[in-house]
């Protein structure tokens, strides 16, 4: 197994299991998370931050608050609309780009439509488990590109 430390410029893999602050799982991928580690946006920031330095093999425990993540709810972010400016066929969980900001269905009912702005884990505190499974320097086109490669 290799020896080289979750640092800047590493391409790092993770198996994650992200928990809500009662300890309720909300998703553990089957596959490894793989990014490219020293703030190319690919990673929360404060979760990079916990994991400098760590080597493979290695499980990390954290907790998020909500500003550490994806931020505070803003009700402001939430809009009802007429559904008949969108079409037929509208559901919950479907989403809509507007305004350059995606915009999730949470409710349709007697001719209107509820749009929410916010991120799904918005206003979250999320618990993260993060078992860090290869590092590795990252190369010249990964480092360019400012993202890893599969």
């Amino acid at each position: 197994m290799s020896r080289v430390p979750v640092a800047r410029d590493t391409v790092v893999s993770l198996r994650i299991e992200l928990y809500d602050a009662h300890g309720t799982l909300l998703d553990a991928p089957a596959e490894p998370l793989t990014y490219l580690h020293g703030g190319y946006g690919g990673m929360l920031e404060a979760l990079e931050r916990a994991l400098e330095g760590k080597l493979p093999g290695e499980t990390l425990r954290v907790q998020l608050e909500p500003e550490q993540a994806f931020g505070e709810y803003d009700a402001a972010l939430l809009r009802v609309e007429p559904a008949e400016r969108y079409g037929e066929g509208l559901e919950v969980g479907m989403q809509i780009e507007e305004d350059s900001r995606i915009y999730a269905i949470t409710d349709v009912a007697a001719g209107s439509v509820v749009l929410d702005g916010n991120h799904p884990l918005a206003g979250i505190s999320l618990r993260f488990t993060c078992t860090v499974t290869a590092v590795r320097p990252a190369t010249k086109e990964e480092l360019a590109r400012g993202v890893s490669l599969p």
